[in-house]
């Protein structure tokens, strides 16, 4: 919340020194009455409806379209400003060096040098040039992000992936597993759309499911309008799930306990139950398929930095030796090298967590997001050693509400337990 309120006050200066340019350009509309009235009154009506959304508990349509309204328009005017800073600073230096020439060399003013200089001072002030390059420059990343609005944040994709695993049993060869994760449903505000994504997972007939984290973003109410459609995501060996750091409250109730902040996480993990999904919490599951297992651990929340630790691998594990292989959940993919490297008879991590940050490219052959320079693991499959993780870019969505270029996912796995033969 205090975010925002700076952000907002941000904003406000930032309007003013664009109006400010504005008015100085030589874009006649920017002078005009009504130009003062609509921009004024749009930053007015913005800033109400972002207090508003903090303080009132508006209908949640309500306060996603003043949030996107405030997103959009930040990120906009953010890089207009970048525009006239440059031609700022472009304006500055020139008025310092004529400063210094004009000091050394003190020339005779004439009829002629001052008609050098007033020409020399319409090239250098703010021109419509520069303007309208700001105006467009501003227009690209609030198309990008519109877009991104409108299509991506809906825009499942399925991507299939391979995990060889020499110990596999041979009554799991073939076994298909789907995975979710950040599903945030204190975010969603198409039902259609996200029924549609779980239709997209259920047409796969995976074997198994699992589910890395963040049910929702802060409350287990936000799950009161979308609980009926992922109660419909099931599968034969059932659904695995476990918590994300978003799951616990702390955004909302603060970190400290609270009666409240319990209470919100029971509910929490109520809903998991009622859905029919198997929560679990620093504990294990055998998964057997004609009389052979193998084992589905979970914990809870573990991530480096502010985020909880509360995953505790020793109890998921404890019973397990005689496993030929484990599948762990955990929500948060710096665990893997902070912890889960450590146990080596850990095969494969399922993860989630980074996003993708919403925002990048990616394909098969190349990814990149800003992520990655906050997570080493980010996106994708990665293999130390004969161990594997793999990081989910989530289904839902959290801030901005869309995607752009790194799409919700539905992966599905096959387990393999012989690597293919390189000719």
């Amino acid at each position: 919340m205090r975010l925002i309120v700076i952000n907002v006050f941000i904003l406000l200066l930032i309007d003013l020194y664009i109006y400010h340019a504005l008015q100085k350009s030589t874009l006649q509309w920017a002078r005009k009455r009504f130009f003062k009235a609509i921009w004024w009154g749009y930053s007015a009506a913005l800033f109400i409806g972002v207090l508003a959304s903090l303080y009132f508990n508006l209908p949640l349509i309500v306060r996603s379209i003043i949030l996107v309204a405030f997103f959009l328009t930040f990120t906009s005017k953010i890089f207009y400003v970048l525009v006239l800073l440059l031609d700022d600073f472009r304006r500055g230096g020139v008025w310092m060096k004529r400063k210094i020439i004009g000091k050394k060399s003190e020339p005779k003013t004439t009829e002629a040098s001052l008609e050098t200089v007033t020409a020399n001072m319409d090239r250098i002030s703010r021109s419509q040039f520069l303007t309208r390059a700001g105006i467009v420059v501003a227009a690209v990343p609030f198309a990008t992000l519109s877009w991104g609005i409108a299509v991506g944040g809906y825009d499942y994709r399925i991507r299939r992936q391979k995990l060889y695993l020499p110990n596999l049993p041979k009554a799991f060869h073939g076994l298909k597993i789907g995975q979710i994760s950040d599903i945030h449903s204190g975010s969603f505000y198409n039902k259609k759309a996200v029924q549609g994504g779980i239709d997209m997972l259920l047409a796969e007939k995976p074997d198994v499911i699992f589910f890395t984290g963040d049910l929702v973003n802060n409350k287990a109410e936000e799950m009161r309008n979308y609980q009926d459609l992922f109660s419909k995501v099931k599968a034969p060996l059932g659904v695995y799930s476990t918590l994300g750091n978003h799951d616990y409250g702390d955004y909302f109730y603060g970190k400290e306990d609270s009666p409240e902040k319990r209470k919100n996480l029971q509910q929490v993990k109520d809903i998991h139950k009622i859905m029919g999904w198997d929560l679990l919490l620093n504990e294990h599951r055998r998964l057997r398929v004609n009389n052979e297992e193998i084992g589905i651990l979970g914990v809870e929340n573990w991530g480096t930095g502010r985020f909880p630790k509360y995953g505790r691998i020793e109890l998921a594990k404890k019973h397990t030796e005689d496993l030929p292989v484990k599948l762990l959940l955990s929500h948060d993919p710096s665990h893997w090298r902070a912890q889960v490297l450590d146990n080596k008879d850990i095969d494969v991590m399922f993860a989630g967590h980074t996003h993708g940050m919403q925002f990048g490219v990616r394909g098969d052959r190349y990814q990149w997001s800003p992520a990655e320079y906050v997570y080493k693991e980010w996106a994708g499959l990665y293999t130390e050693g004969d161990q594997q993780l793999y990081v989910n870019v989530g289904y839902g969505f959290l801030g901005y509400p869309g995607r752009v270029g790194i799409l919700p996912e539905i992966t599905i796995f096959e387990l393999v337990s012989e690597a293919p033969t390189v000719t």
